[in-house]
């Protein structure tokens, strides 16, 4: 006779699958009513796809600035600026294309997903490569605390995190703090920008970074006024080396 060992176990199974089929039909009632759609191209994702469609991640061009640590269009824009280890975007930005779609959502439309996914797709490509594969700590740029509460998430966070993931190192997202809400960087001139940040950025526990080489994230990069303004005082940090990234940025 079976035991009740054994009863136990049937009826816990029995519990799982049925669980697991109602979990199924739940989400193909979400779907039906509400597809997932791509944040690119707004088309139906099919099974398999996550945030953005393969089509899109095909299409959206890439700017491989990761093969060129150093000597990319990125790594340029603060060439005498700041002294930096690496720098690298994962896409390029043009106004009206699919990219700006793209972060449209993440930002203004809550598909988190679309940082993580594309930080996940980019970390799989920097975690073999030198000098992005030493990096011991990931940062994104931080939002002011009010446009947080407004917005309810970074989304450079979303992108780090997405990263953090596959290159195994840890995610510190409030270790600096943005003290000033500054205005809009939009239509504002390369000065202009810089001094929008100048010294809006503060970090929290120096000691805690100490020696450390920090991969900075931030979703967009045009002039790099902001990253920069934030890559500085980590940079004051003992020993402290820092690599930026990006989502997308502009180029000329």
């Amino acid at each position: 006779m079976p035991s009740l060992i054994s009863y136990g176990r049937q009826e816990q199974n029995y519990v799982f699958m049925t669980e697991t089929r109602i979990g199924q039909y739940a989400q193909g009632l979400v779907n039906l009513f509400y597809p997932a759609l791509c944040v690119a191209c707004a088309g139906d994702l099919v099974s398999g796809e996550e945030a953005v469609c393969m089509t899109c991640l095909y299409e959206i061009p890439r700017t491989e600035d990761e093969l060129h640590p150093l000597e990319n269009p990125l790594a340029k824009v603060f060439r005498g600026r700041i002294n930096i280890t690496a720098a690298a975007s994962c896409f390029l930005f043009s106004k009206g294309g699919k990219v700006q779609e793209l972060i449209h959502n993440l930002k203004y439309n809550g598909r988190k997903d679309a940082g993580i996914v594309t930080g996940k797709i980019f970390g799989e490509e920097l975690k073999d490569l030198t000098p992005f594969n030493s990096a011991e700590v990931i940062i994104p740029v931080p939002l002011h605390y009010k446009k947080l509460r407004k917005r309810g998430y970074n989304q450079a966070a979303c992108f780090a995190e997405g990263i953090a993931d596959v290159m195994k190192i840890q995610l510190m997202e409030n270790a600096v703090m943005r003290i000033d809400a500054t205005e809009t960087q939009t239509r504002k001139s390369r000065e202009e920008r810089w001094e929008n940040v100048e010294d809006v950025f503060v970090v929290k526990n120096e000691k805690a970074l100490e020696g450390k080489h920090i991969l900075l994230v931030d979703d967009v990069i045009t002039t790099g006024a902001t990253i920069e303004a934030c890559a500085t005082p980590l940079l004051a940090i003992k020993d402290v080396k820092v690599s930026i990234l990006s989502m997308a940025s502009a180029r000329d």
